[in-house]
């Protein structure tokens, strides 16, 4: 007779929870490091490898939160074990990151109240949307909503045809609207820059849903299909990539091959560009579960409160920067990232790499206490608000 999921050995569980906690963790500190990029004023990518790989190693971000929200919802949901429970959930955490994107965090991003001149659908915007959208599909088996995503995202180009082929009229109306679904060369609507469209990252957290299944199986069976999912993803990128990059011709002035190999669409984010970071972060999860010590514990207090994490982040970077560009330029220019994460720094101002990461590591480090502090309390709550920040 097999036991029931509550029967289940506590460290099997706290085992498996670590691991996407450190692995959340990690991408949260890489991110970190793009948002204090986009504050130095240096470009993104770049000839150098510094410039190029400080953007690189940030990529797996955005796909590896999209992916662990899906998971999350999953693991969630056998916690609630009523569907309709874990959909209401799913669509008011998703209304709030809408929310709080449009206001707390454009504001952090900014400093001012200029909200007709400059809003921005980004990384969070498309994380709420993704969730409203996943709760329509939880009453589905897991594999049939990781299978649903799986085809977004490899026949997400299909999504680019609908309001093309409306009539004018129409199409007119749908266009600005369907921007925010994916690319179709529609005029969006003007004061709101689309960073994240929603196509292909409900197919990544859908695909997410489905992994959590993987996730409750025996810990041996589940490292191995992990390792194997992970590492067959990564080997698909690279021999497709390699063939792409081998067989396309090169011009005169062209970047290095391993540049051009790693340099794949995130806007909206491909395939090639999905299976290259979800497949090393998927690989890592069993060795995150063996990790141990200062730096997994670090890491595991951010994991635990991505979002709390995520509202500090940004106004403690754009602090940082004002003080940073303060004793550099004896005045602080905050028009320089009146519009960020769009900012506009003359070439003669932007900060060197060495003191991007010296930036990063202070914010990083100071962050710490805070996100220990609220760690605990949202581990002595017993549900509540807690839930969603």
């Amino acid at each position: 007779m097999k036991p029931a999921a509550s029967d289940k050995p506590e460290w099997r569980i706290q085992s498996r929870v670590q691991s996407i906690d450190i692995v959340r963790g990690a991408v949260m500190v890489l991110m970190a490091i793009d948002h204090v990029r986009v504050y130095s004023g240096i470009p993104a990518g770049g000839t150098t490898p510094g410039i190029f790989f400080t953007r690189w190693v940030t990529h797996f971000c955005a796909p590896a939160f999209a992916f662990l929200a899906g998971t999350g919802a999953f693991l969630y949901g056998r916690k609630l074990a009523d569907p309709r429970v874990l959909a209401r959930y799913l669509v008011t955490r998703g209304f709030l990151l809408v929310l709080l994107e449009l206001t707390v965090i454009r504001l952090a991003w900014t400093f001012n109240f200029a909200y007709g001149h400059f809003v921005l659908a980004g990384v969070i915007w498309m994380l709420g949307w993704c969730l409203v959208l996943l709760a329509g599909l939880v009453r589905l088996p897991a594999k049939t909503v990781g299978t649903i995503g799986l085809a977004i995202i490899f026949l997400q180009q299909i999504f680019r045809f609908p309001p093309l082929i409306l009539p004018q009229p129409l199409r007119s109306y749908v266009g600005p609207l369907w921007e925010f679904v994916y690319p179709a060369g529609m005029k969006a609507w003007s004061g709101i820059s689309i960073l994240y469209v929603l196509v292909p990252w409900i197919g990544v957290m859908a695909a997410g849903y489905g992994f959590g299944a993987i996730l409750i199986r025996e810990p041996s069976q589940r490292r191995r299909t992990c390792l194997r999912i992970g590492l067959s993803a990564t080997a698909l990128f690279l021999v497709v990539g390699g063939l792409i990059v081998f067989l396309t011709p090169v011009p005169a002035d062209a970047p290095p091959a391993l540049f051009r190999l790693l340099n794949q669409q995130k806007y909206p984010a491909s395939p090639l560009f999905l299976l290259m970071t979800l497949g090393p972060t998927i690989a890592l999860l069993p060795l995150a579960e063996r990790a141990r010590g200062w730096f997994a514990s670090v890491l595991t207090t951010f994991g635990r409160v991505p979002m709390f994490f995520y509202l500090l982040h940004i106004p403690a970077i754009h602090v940082a920067a004002l003080l940073v560009t303060l004793l550099r330029e004896g005045r602080i220019h905050a028009e320089w990232y009146a519009s960020a994460p769009f900012t506009f720094l003359p070439p003669e101002h932007r900060w060197g790499l060495p003191l991007l990461y010296l930036a990063w590591f202070v914010v990083v480090a100071i962050l710490y206490f805070p996100c220990r502090w609220y760690a605990g309390v949202k581990a002595r709550s017993r549900g509540g608000w807690l839930r969603y920040i």
